[in-house]
């Protein structure tokens, strides 16, 4: 049937061969459509909106040129990829973003084969496309890589390593920086455009390959000199730049929402590329929605939104987020001590630190995408004897874990971890979750790891953290609001590897380690009521453990149960090593480890997954209820 001539032309694509039928002269309209479909749908859904604007008139020149999903696609991060998604078969799908059973909020292979590789955090696209164009070489193939990288992206050292090696292996790889902030050179008008389309034609690439055919006759040296010539003689035209000097033909910048203007350029790199191609893209992060435009910031990544007004839902105003009470704690013992110091890796607001930075502006230290250098630079400071706190969400810090083995923990520098985002995040699903820091840190030789219970701990930890110059320390916390707990106005430091009672009882221990201390005690009003007198323990720490704390609660208490928002290997090994070696698991005692499944668990509101987990009030009720050999409710004996 065919479609109405009034038909949007969105409603004519559903992949991207469809899109590919049409005349080049519609895509402008097809672009305008799109950016419409993607506004509405994240207003109901929330998700990553401005990097997704930012990126629509690319989305639709990169399908309409290349062949895909035969030609590769890479969006670095992913937060642009909504576009994407929208036109490689997933537009009736798209209202489900980040939702219980939905499409994730990142490119993930077992979505689409129009996914080839999985992302989330930033950085990876080169490496991986070049992974791919080297195999498509070895197996004789002749399809396109093409890895969309964004400017903020390239601040990380992976990116470098990665055109390096490209560079070297001189492999046929396409890369699109996506520059949507800071432009390295502005395209100045017609001119500019001009010369970024006849620099990607084949009078151009023409002339390189002959050059190089000709010098690697004539020998090294003057392959050295010719090469150096014509680079030279193309930097007065283009601008010579370091991606020419890491061995890619560099084209731009160009205005990444002139479609007249992009589909050429993509074209003739298409058609005459023989080696790595860095083509500069310059757009704007929210393109097309004011409120985007004018606060890309906020439009980063949104909750729901009224469209008209750009105004978005706020959450419930209750208990302060564990965030901002961290980031106010840290401000005010940075009042008491001037040797305190502020890292993050690109994440100021994340982290809370953009409330430290507006503080102490000459203490605060964004180092951009590079984790493994913020952990560094942190044990350099720490080495003169400041007091840096490198605040990396749990998720980020995996990338920099050689660094806090080899430059902060054999040297014993007391540099302090922040990790927020600890357990379940919600809506970003697997790649963000803070599963697995108890263990990688934990394991550590004289590292202390503690994890907050509540708000008010928060605030204790990071004034102990603060006062502790024994070396690395770090304490944990989730994403969201605390449990509305009353507030000191300072915190008090903790006593080293102590951890408290909470609710004393005879029969079953609760021995909680992090925020699901206020689903224990919840839990020991039901397992009260059944005449299972519960007591509740708050560790504080898994390393060092408290002990006597663990010792007493084996000793007087049929059952205990561990609990934790971490993974295997965690809080509660630590525990059953110590039971193990005191002979106290040959007692007769009934040990229950609660932890976070051995698996990567999709996204959901973090309540449902916790529930899932087993890690909520009734999970934990089951799970004392199981190690009695009982039924839920059975009453005492």
């Amino acid at each position: 049937m065919t479609p109405a001539p009034d038909t949007p032309l969105l409603d004519k694509v559903r992949i991207p061969a469809d899109l590919r039928d049409l005349p080049e002269g519609e895509l402008p309209q097809l672009a305008s459509e799109l950016r419409a479909e993607l506004i509405d749908a994240v207003s109901q859904t929330g998700g990553h909106l401005g990097a997704g604007l930012g990126v629509v008139e690319l989305t639709v020149a990169l399908h309409y040129v290349f062949d895909t999903p035969a030609d590769r696609i890479i969006w670095d991060v992913g937060h642009q990829a909504y576009p994407h998604k929208i036109l490689t078969g997933r537009r009736d799908r798209i209202r489900t973003l980040r939702q219980e059973g939905g499409l994730s909020g990142f490119t993930k292979r077992t979505e689409s084969e129009y996914d080839p590789f999985g992302a989330a955090h930033s950085s990876t696209s080169i490496s991986a496309g070049l992974g791919m164009a080297v195999a498509r070489d070895l197996k004789g193939g002749a399809n396109n890589v093409i890895a969309v990288i964004g400017d903020g992206a390239m601040s990380a050292g992976m990116a470098y390593e990665a055109m390096n090696n490209a560079g070297a292996l001189d492999a046929r790889l396409i890369v699109i920086l996506n520059d949507n902030d800071m432009s390295i050179a502005p395209p100045s008008g017609a001119m500019s455009h001009y010369l970024a389309r006849l620099a990607s034609g084949s009078t151009y690439a023409g002339i390189r390959d002959f050059g190089k055919k000709l010098t690697s006759y004539l020998g090294k040296r003057v392959d050295r000199a010719v090469t150096r010539a014509v680079e030279h003689a193309r930097g007065y035209v283009t601008g010579g730049t370091l991606f020419e000097e890491m061995g890619f033909f560099h084209i731009g910048p160009i205005d990444g929402h002139d479609l007249e203007h992009l589909v050429p350029v993509l074209r003739n790199v298409r058609d005459n590329g023989t080696g790595p191609v860095l083509i500069h893209v310059v757009t704007q992060k929210g393109k097309g929605y004011a409120p985007a435009e004018q606060a890309a910031d906020k439009y980063h990544g949104v909750n729901k939104f009224d469209v008209i007004s750009g105004a978005q839902a706020k959450a419930p105003a209750n208990a302060p987020s564990y965030t901002k009470v961290f980031a106010e704690s840290l401000v005010r013992e940075a009042q008491e001590d001037d040797r305190i110091v502020a890292v993050t890796a690109a994440m100021p607001s994340g982290t809370g630190l953009d409330l430290f930075g507006e503080a102490f502006p000459s203490r605060t230290f964004d180092v951009g995408i590079a984790e493994q250098h913020a952990v560094t630079f942190a044990a350099g400071l720490a080495t003169e004897g400041l007091k840096p706190f490198a605040a990396i969400y749990s998720t980020f810090l995996q990338r920099a874990y050689d660094q806090v083995v080899h430059d902060v923990a054999i040297q014993k520098l007391p540099v302090r971890f922040p990790i927020d985002r600890a357990g379940f995040v919600g809506a970003d699903g697997p790649t963000h979750c803070g599963a697995f820091d108890v263990t990688y840190l934990a394991s550590l030789p004289d590292f202390v790891v503690m994890a907050a219970a509540d708000e008010a701990e928060l605030r204790h930890m990071v004034r102990t953290a603060a006062d502790f110059d024994g070396g690395p320390i770090a304490f944990r916390y989730p994403r969201g609001n605390g449990v509305g707990v009353e507030m000191p106005e300072r915190g008090q430091p903790l006593e080293i590897g102590r951890g408290r009672i909470v609710k004393q009882g005879t029969k079953v221990a609760l021995l909680s380690f992090g925020t699901r201390l206020a689903d224990c005690l919840l839990a020991a009003e039901e397992l009260d009521a059944a005449g299972l007198s519960t007591t509740v323990a708050d560790a504080r720490f898994a390393k060092p453990l408290d002990a006597d704390l663990v010792r007493r609660l084996a000793r007087e208490h049929e059952v205990l149960i561990t609990v934790e928002e971490g993974a295997i290997g965690g809080f509660s090994t630590h525990v059953l090593h110590q039971l193990a070696h005191e002979g106290l698991l040959e007692s007769g005692l009934k040990v229950r480890p609660l932890i976070l499944p051995d698996a990567f668990v999709d996204h959901a509101k973090p309540e449902k997954m916790y529930a899932d987990a087993g890690l909520d009030t009734a999970g934990i009720v089951r799970a004392v209820f199981g190690a009695l050999g009982r039924s839920v409710g059975a009453a005492s004996a």
